[in-house]
This record gives structure tokens, C-alpha cells and sequence, in this order.
């Protein structure tokens, strides 16, 4: 597959257009492409174009074949609520999360949350995994990107509208995920931090119409039960089951 490269200015298919700084850096400094390698732009707003590149350094220029009606989302819009978690561990969980299908990554601020932002420091970071979901997009050959919320505390999530169905993880539910009927529209996953949600947060999402589930008998951490619901969920109604 030839290296993929978001361009969120937008496209000028079939014509030549001048690459962003971003992207002709990463092109030429970190992959060490030239002129004349075959590249795939796209800017998020469904589809692709093959490209040639024309020109690197101070004047990165390619020449843009047509858009192409490439999609390769999944039939089900899974948003990923994840507790904030430590360490690089939301690194790893949003970035797995867009190449399994995610639509959104939400992050809260939950009871037992290690990790705590705030002003400043939260906007990096969201803006920190927002870049990662771009990448994830670059690498799995999604063309739409998945968009990562601002830090938001449970209580205020759970109080917003919310379209489809929410399911909250919690080990020891009686819901299993294989006798729930599928969902007729959007899916929302909440996942807890390390500590787990408190007694009252779960008792929060419930209040607020957020079906308990637990996957089997196990106890995942925090960066295993998002995407192990994801990889299920997909399995189930997913792209995974064959049915997309």
C-alpha cells in the first residue's frame, strides 16, 4: 500500500496542489520519499486521491489523480467513552481504537482516574491524541477521522443527548453482550479507568439509561476492555461479521 498522508485544507483532484508543511516533512524526512513516488492523500471528508510527487523541500508540490469512492468505514458508529488512564496508556487506546473502527474516542474524567488534566495541559493532550487518530487513519487506510472530545467529567457527559444505545463495563453485570438485540443506530461504549468505576458513577450511567455489560468472566484492564468490546462489537454487528 502506498503511504497515505491527511490533508485537512482539502483536495484539488486532478490537478497539481501544493502539499501542507506537515505533510511533505513526514514524506521526505521520515519516510524518505522522492520525486516521483506514488503516494494516497485525503482530507476527511470521505474518499482519496493516488498522487504523484512532483516537487520536495521549500515548494512540495503533487499532481492529483480523481477522487476515488474508497470507504472502508465500518456499518456500525461505535463511540469509544474511555476513563482517563496513566502513562501512555490513552496513546495506545485511541490509536487501536481508530484502526478498530471507532467513529469518536470520548475521554472522561472518572472518580478514580490517575491521570489528571486540566486548561492547558488537557487541550495539548487532547490535541495530542486527536494527531494519533490522524495517524491511525494514515496507517489502517481510513479516509474519515475520527474526532477526540474534549476532557469531560462522566457527570457532564452523561448529562448530554446522546443518539443509539450506551453500554457501560462493568465486571460482575448480568448483561451479556451476545443476548443484547443490535443496535438500531449509533453505539456508545463507557470503559473505566485503572481503578474501575466507583458504586456511584455506575449508578450515574445506569440512571442515565447505560445498559451494564461485562465481557465473560475476566477483568480487563482499562487498555484491554475498550478495545476488546470494540473488536466484539464489530464481530457482532460489526464489519468483522461478514455482513458489511
Amino acid at each position: 500500500m502506498n503511504p497515505r498522508f491527511f490533508c485537512p485544507e482539502g483536495l484539488c483532484p486532478d490537478s497539481e496542489m501544493p502539499l501542507p508543511a506537515a505533510v511533505a516533512h513526514h514524506a521526505e524526512r521520515v519516510l524518505r520519499l522522492a520525486v516521483g513516488d506514488e503516494v494516497v492523500l485525503f482530507d476527511g471528508g470521505g474518499g482519496e486521491c493516488a498522487a504523484i510527487l512532483l516537487a520536495l523541500g521549500k515548494q512540495p508540490v503533487a499532481r492529483l489523480g480523481p477522487r476515488l469512492a474508497v470507504e472502508c468505514e465500518s456499518p456500525l458508529a461505535i463511540t469509544l467513552v474511555q476513563a482517563l488512564a496513566s502513562g501512555d496508556k490513552m496513546d495506545w487506546i485511541v490509536q487501536k481504537a481508530v484502526e478498530l473502527g471507532a467513529v469518536a474516542v470520548q475521554p472522561v474524567a472518572a472518580e478514580r482516574s490517575v491521570l489528571k488534566l486540566s486548561g492547558d495541559r488537557a487541550a495539548k493532550r487532547v490535541a495530542h491524541w486527536q494527531q494519533i487518530a490522524v495517524s491511525a487513519c494514515e496507517q489502517s487506510g481510513r479516509n474519515r477521522v475520527p474526532a477526540v472530545g474534549d476532557i469531560v467529567t462522566l457527570s457532564r457527559y452523561l448529562a448530554q443527548p446522546v443518539e443509539g444505545t450506551r453500554l457501560i463495563l462493568a465486571p460482575g453485570a448480568a448483561g451479556a453482550l451476545a443476548r443484547k438485540a443490535p443496535p438500531s443506530g449509533p453505539l456508545s461504549i463507557l470503559i473505566g479507568p485503572e481503578g474501575g468505576w466507583s458504586p456511584a458513577e455506575l449508578a450515574l450511567a445506569e440512571h442515565a439509561g447505560c445498559e451494564p455489560l461485562a465481557l465473560g468472566p475476566r477483568v480487563f484492564r482499562t487498555e484491554t476492555a475498550g478495545l476488546a468490546a470494540l473488536a466484539a462489537l464489530q464481530t457482532l454487528w460489526g464489519d468483522f461479521s461478514g455482513e458489511a
